[in-house]
């Protein structure tokens, strides 16, 4: 009887069999791994279907979403009077106004494309389209220009660093603290906050109070009640001049949908508000 144990070419065999396997695993959880973050491999079509509201807008399903959660989650501790009273009157400010609530401070055209990007710094599909949709407002700087929207759906960590990015805001350092905690491997913590703060020259003091203040609570909460009103079941998610897009998309499809904007007149649902 041959000893398995002791029988060179026999190991040999096992060892080059599972190198095999372990191989074939991996190369089927690479494909899959690239499907799920770069959309542009997955087959697209532009389909749009009409909302009945906001009216004039349509809607595009995209890929990838986190989350899942009632957009005003994380807005404070408070109690159900008063949330339900905030909550009434942020859909009442953001409804009156919707182009003004998602786009306003930019400055567009008729061919400069707006966008509103919806996204939670610990989503990682968020992590890859805003990236990415950095790098296509700086490249096509004529063309298309991003406002951000903070949606902290993930927990405490994500409304913390939410309101520190909107706090860093108010010092002129918004897109550093922005991407700093998009590309950070920590959860955010009142500790980690101040250490980045430090660290790229904002006071931190000044900040921790920012956080805390009405302005800031009230700018997420025109942000879960834009979500709301487009019925946004997760991050991240784009309104692109008036086609709203659920989910991770390819920049291929963006580009085309930026062009249809362009040719049909995105502003016309701005004209009533």
């Amino acid at each position: 009887m041959i000893d398995r144990q002791c029988d060179p070419n026999l190991r040999l065999r096992m060892d080059t069999k599972k190198r095999s396997t372990l191989l074939t695993i991996g190369a089927i959880l690479a494909g899959y791994t690239a499907l799920r973050t770069v959309p542009s491999l997955l087959p697209e079509r532009l389909e749009l279907v009409p909302l009945d509201t906001p009216i004039g807008f349509r809607k595009y399903v995209a890929g990838e979403t986190s989350g899942g959660f009632d957009p005003f989650v994380g807005l404070g501790n408070v109690d159900s009077a008063e949330a339900t009273a905030r909550k009434a009157a942020a859909l009442k400010r953001v409804s009156e106004d919707i182009c003004g609530a998602l786009y306003g401070g930019l400055e567009t055209t008729a061919s400069k494309i707006p966008m509103a990007s919806f996204s939670d710094y610990y989503c990682p599909f968020c992590r890859v389209q805003t990236k990415r949709l950095a790098d296509m407002s700086q490249e096509m700087d004529d063309e298309v220009v991003v406002a951000w929207h903070e949606l902290p759906l993930l927990g405490d960590s994500s409304n913390l660093a939410a309101k520190a990015a909107l706090a860093a805001k108010r010092q002129g350092a918004y897109v550093a603290f922005h991407e700093r905690l998009m590309k950070s491997p920590f959860q955010a913590t009142p500790e980690y906050l101040r250490r980045l703060s430090d660290d790229l020259g904002v006071d931190g003091t000044q900040l921790v109070a920012d956080m805390e203040s009405a302005e800031i609570a009230q700018e997420l909460e025109n942000s879960a009640a834009l979500a709301r009103v487009f019925a946004f079941v997760g991050t991240p998610a784009l309104v692109i001049g008036r086609t709203v897009v659920q989910g991770q998309i390819s920049d291929k499809m963006i580009g085309q949908i930026v062009e249809l904007e362009r040719e049909e007149g995105w502003g016309v649902v701005c004209v009533s508000v």
